[in-house]
């Protein structure tokens, strides 16, 4: 009787296959390809309304998705910024990777080896984590984003840009997968970084200093500075140009609609007080994300913050992966995936949180400059930890914490040669334990309302929503172990006790700055 019943039940089931009935639809799980520029600030794309950098494949990704106002990384600078977005940490909760050139710590997971064990193919082009050293599994060196694919070449349009061809990276990557398998993938540019060839941005780029409408308020208005901003711009649209070649192929290849773009930068840009600080233009980046068949209402404009530690919990909702059993750290960020889809329940942040241990070489003892910080309602409060020490590197070093450049230079020289020391306490000068600034009315960070007696109260709410978070999230600058970033050691040997070595006569060579920017600390 029961094979009977069996047999009836199989019949049936042939019977109603036959007569129409189909099986559902295996929806295909979003591509993810992240598009990084390596030092580029906010506003500078011309989606926000910035006429003397022409972006038309960043315009293209923001107005067919959406164009985030409001996006900052916890920590600006190379390393450390790249760290937070492969995590969803912030950087003082990642042990030695919260520093510059560090060993990265094997217990933290990233978001591209999750993805690798669910059935992404994974791998980038140019400039991945880095500077650092991610360690090894099984005897063989960690990649953290997956293998390169750097062997095809362009001739650059400068000296000083990659010969890199991103685009045509891509391309080898797209080949070498499985035609059906779902991918993510890294486009790390190494421009907008110096070196730059100087007056490219105008005997290349056609560009004209007249162009910038307004200079920076730390800076002097000078013909070097402005042709110093056009090359940093011409080599912004080199990366844009290898973006939109990017995005023609996935065109080609029939993964555009479904492949959900991220496009941005990972610190602000290589110019004094920016790069490598914690003030407005050193964290506030571009950010724009489309994924046709993901965005609901895509063309507008998102205004809340949005952290780098929001990327990674995006990357595994969208993929479908419960972050509880994927083997990483818990996320200080969330997902974005409700922001995309225009969703009412969606995250929303109060305040930004930011800071910085180690950078750069070039301080006694390998010391960083401690940072806290916080960005809430149009003020950005910040807490200096060690205010004795030089936040842009040590005078007789060379400011190492500032790339050299033009810019650079023409500041360091007004004071030796003219006099002139506004700029430079600006740019290289020591800082007060705290800072406090009116973003509204003072986007360049130049007017210290710190000891404003009528922004007391304000100073101390911001400074307690502070330290409460960062109790919260086991930071140990706020739990009175702070001294531990400056004892993780450089990744690289020539790096370490780089200030004592140089003091002592040894030939150490820094390729990031001028010979000319070294001094004696007494100036």
């Amino acid at each position: 009787m029961t094979l009977r019943i069996v047999y009836q039940t199989g019949i049936l089931m042939l019977l109603l296959s036959g007569c129409g009935t189909k099986p559902a639809k295996q929806v295909k799980r979003p591509n993810i390809l992240v598009c990084i520029a390596d030092d580029q600030s906010y506003p500078h794309a011309g989606a926000y309304g910035t006429k003397w950098i022409k972006t038309p494949a960043f315009d293209q990704v923001a107005r067919e998705g959406i164009l985030f106002a409001n996006a900052y990384t916890p920590n600006a600078k190379c390393a450390p910024s790249r760290s937070c977005l492969l995590t969803g940490r912030n950087s003082w909760q990642l042990e030695e990777a919260a520093n510059h050139s560090p060993f990265f710590p094997a217990k933290f997971k990233t978001y591209a080896e999750v993805l690798e064990s669910h059935g992404y193919a994974i791998g980038y082009t140019g400039k991945g984590w880095a500077p650092g050293n991610p360690g090894t599994v099984d005897g063989h060196r960690r990649e953290l984003l997956g293998p390169a694919f750097n062997t095809a070449k362009l001739t650059p349009p400068t000296s000083r840009i990659s010969a890199i061809d991103y685009a045509a990276n891509f391309r080898e990557f797209m080949a070498s997968k499985d035609a059906d398998q779902p991918f993510c993938f890294w486009f790390g540019a190494t421009e907008p970084h110096r070196p730059y060839e100087f007056g490219s941005g105008r005997d290349k780029g056609g560009k004209n200093i007249d162009e910038i409408d307004e200079l920076y308020k730390f800076w002097p208005d000078d013909d070097s500075v402005r042709m110093d901003l056009l090359d940093y711009a011409y080599e912004i649209e080199h990366f844009d140009r290898q973006l939109a070649n990017i995005l023609e192929i996935l065109k080609e290849t029939g993964e555009l609609d479904n492949t959900l773009i991220l496009v941005t930068a990972d610190n602000g840009m290589p110019f004094p007080r920016i790069k490598g600080q914690a003030y407005e233009r050193s964290n506030h980046l571009p950010l724009a994300v489309m994924w046709k068949e993901g965005v609901r209402n895509p063309g507008r404009q998102y205004q809340q913050y949005v952290s780098f530690t929001d990327f990674a919990p995006t990357f595994l909702d969208v993929a479908g992966i419960d972050t509880a059993g994927s083997g990483m750290a818990a996320f200080e960020g969330n997902s974005l995936k409700p922001v995309l889809e225009d969703r009412k329940d969606a995250h929303v942040r109060d305040y930004m949180v930011i800071g910085k241990e180690r950078h750069d070489v070039g301080r006694p003892h390998d010391w960083g400059y401690p940072i806290r910080g916080i960005l809430k309602d149009n003020y950005l409060y910040l807490r200096n930890f060690e205010p004795t020490r030089w936040p842009a590197g040590n005078p007789e070093t060379g400011y190492l914490n500032t790339d050299g450049a033009p810019t650079k230079s023409f500041i360091l020289n007004q004071r030796r040669y003219h006099g002139v020391h506004t700029f430079w306490e600006l740019n290289f000068g020591m800082r007060p334990e705290e800072e406090l600034y009116n973003l509204s009315t003072d986007t360049d960070c130049v007017n210290n309302l710190a000891k404003d007696i009528q922004y007391a109260q304000l100073k101390t709410e911001l400074h307690e929503i502070l330290t409460k978070e960062l109790e919260a999230e086991g930071d140990p600058r706020i739990a009175g172990n702070g001294a531990v970033f400056d004892q993780y050691i450089y990744s690289e040997e020539r790096s370490r006790n780089f200030y004592e070595r140089f003091t002592a006569g040894e030939d150490m060579h820094a390729g990031w700055v001028n010979e000319s920017d070294f001094e004696p600390s007494n100036k």
